[in-house]
């Protein structure tokens, strides 16, 4: 059968991602996938008759908008709509697999790095609490029930195709645009930067390999960064200096995140392959063509 694909670009308010959705609705249809237009939360189990292997990247994204009355969608997208997915998924006796996308965020400022699985999660932002409180139901349905998921805490993806309100992608925007780059703090929050390539092979990893139902692993590109370093490698790959504004920090923005992703590599065989400064490249291609620069 087609790779089943839903989403909902039909957004509740104007979303400036809208057409980049749209775009990869589009590329999909042309690519087999067969894609419904529907929430998770509203999938039902006719929907997934016959799929073996479920892998679940929606939710509410981000830390800095997570704070306030907006929790509401966090809770929503990340926790009812995860327990919903694994209802669904105690009823399928073709499931082979469930991935399910968490974060590194679950960590918070971890009392040492790398990070490991092993590490007491203590996450600094409603977002983060969400990203734990779905991961906790991934494994609770794989001891109760044996729903097959496994969790894997992705560290600060990036790549081409990277969402508009991502930094990397506004970096890039503003400095082909010629406008200062808005950096939240002094810029020496560090982090491990994981290429989305790397997260695709993480993902398919995860899918096939023999890992026990209800694990959890790190997924992180193995070199961790700071935000200034990687403004640098902006202007290298644009071959033009760049000019920052520094901006308040923000409630919930950890210090550091770095992870150590040696269980996966141990279980599956995965490693990352791309570096920080190939990623980059690519990225900046990819932001300068889709905006037409």
């Amino acid at each position: 059968m087609p790779h089943r694909i839903t989403g909902e670009p039909q957004l509740r308010t104007p979303d400036p991602e809208e057409p980049l959705k749209r775009e990869r609705v589009s590329r999909l249809s042309e690519m087999g996938a067969e894609v419904l237009l529907k929430g998770v939360g509203d999938l039902d189990q006719d929907d997934l008759d016959g799929v073996s292997i479920i892998y679940h990247l929606a939710g509410q994204p981000g830390v800095r908008p997570s704070w306030g009355r907006s929790f509401d969608s966090y809770a929503n997208e990340n926790v009812l709509a995860t327990q919903q997915l694994l209802e669904l998924a105690t009823k399928m006796p073709s499931l082979e697999r469930v991935v399910y996308a968490s974060s590194s965020s679950v960590y918070g400022n971890a009392p040492h790095y790398p990070t490991t699985e092993l590490d007491l999660p203590a996450p600094m932002s409603p977002y983060g609490v969400t990203k734990l409180a779905a991961e906790h139901l991934c494994g609770l349905y794989a001891r109760n029930f044996g729903v097959p998921t496994v969790s894997l805490r992705y560290f600060t993806v990036y790549g081409p195709g990277q969402r508009p309100d991502m930094a990397f992608h506004k970096f890039i925007k503003s400095a082909l645009e010629g406008k200062p780059i808005g950096v939240y703090g002094d810029g020496e929050q560090i982090r491990d930067f994981t290429y989305v390539d790397d997260v695709v092979e993480a993902n398919l990893a995860a899918a096939k390999g023999s890992l026990n139902p209800g694990s959890v692993y790190n997924v992180c590109g193995g070199g961790s960064v700071s935000v200034n370093d990687t403004i640098d490698l902006i202007g290298q790959a644009l071959g033009k200096p760049i000019t920052t504004e520094m901006l308040p920090e923000v409630p919930g923005d950890v210090r550091r995140t770095g992870g150590d992703s040696s269980a996966l590599r141990r279980d599956s065989g995965w490693s990352p392959t791309v570096s920080i400064s190939q990623g980059v490249e690519a990225e900046v291609e990819w932001v300068a063509k889709y905006y037409g620069f």
